[in-house]
């Protein structure tokens, strides 16, 4: 239920448990949450992203806005989709500075990733080879997109809610959930 826009109460509610009971249940799927797309990577063969033939030759990168608890709270989730088909490939959460960025690009590595598309964040133009960057909206419609359906299944990302997550556990819990079961085509 949490995966499909419900909040907390609105599942304790439906299933006549605690939300105290959700809650736990949610933070117990934290250990099988990964931040990397484990089975688009699988079907790269290692010792040709190491050559030059690649399998994913470019990506969208972008950052989102949401917060926890107050929007003075400002969480951020970046991740990266491969151009063409729209998989999403890695995400990281944070804050929006250089060093969340870099995580991320450190899970792409593997992906053998030859183009970077983005928007004009001044970190992009600081950590990725200008060879490499292509900065313009007409590039990342496909990761814009992406937002827009983040935002419409999962409450706690809308601009103006109710709905919102007290803590930073729980807002990534929920979201990788999200990310994992629907776009890495997990079963969590």
């Amino acid at each position: 239920m949490a995966l499909n826009g419900s909040g907390i109460r609105d599942t304790a509610r439906v299933l006549g448990v605690s939300p105290t009971t959700v809650i736990e249940t949610i933070k117990k799927k934290e250990p099988l949450i990964q931040q990397t797309n484990e089975r688009l990577l699988q079907t790269l063969d290692p010792a040709q992203v190491e050559v030059i033939v690649h399998k994913v030759e470019a990506a969208e990168i972008d950052e989102m806005w949401s917060f926890v608890g107050s929007k003075s709270q400002q969480r951020w989730l970046w991740h990266a989709i491969e151009h063409h088909t729209g998989q999403v490939l890695a995400y990281v959460f944070g804050t929006r500075e250089d060093h969340v960025f870099l995580e991320l690009k450190a899970l792409l590595e593997p992906f053998g990733i030859i183009r970077f598309y983005t928007d004009g964040w001044g970190a992009y133009d600081r950590h990725i080879d200008h060879d490499k960057h292509t900065v313009g909206k007409q590039y990342t419609q496909k990761i814009e997109r992406k937002h827009t359906t983040l935002r419409a299944r999962i409450k706690r990302l809308v601009r103006k809610t109710i709905c919102f997550s007290k803590t930073t556990q729980m807002h990534d819990l929920v979201i990788g959930l999200f990310i994992n079961c629907f776009a890495y085509g997990r079963a969590v």
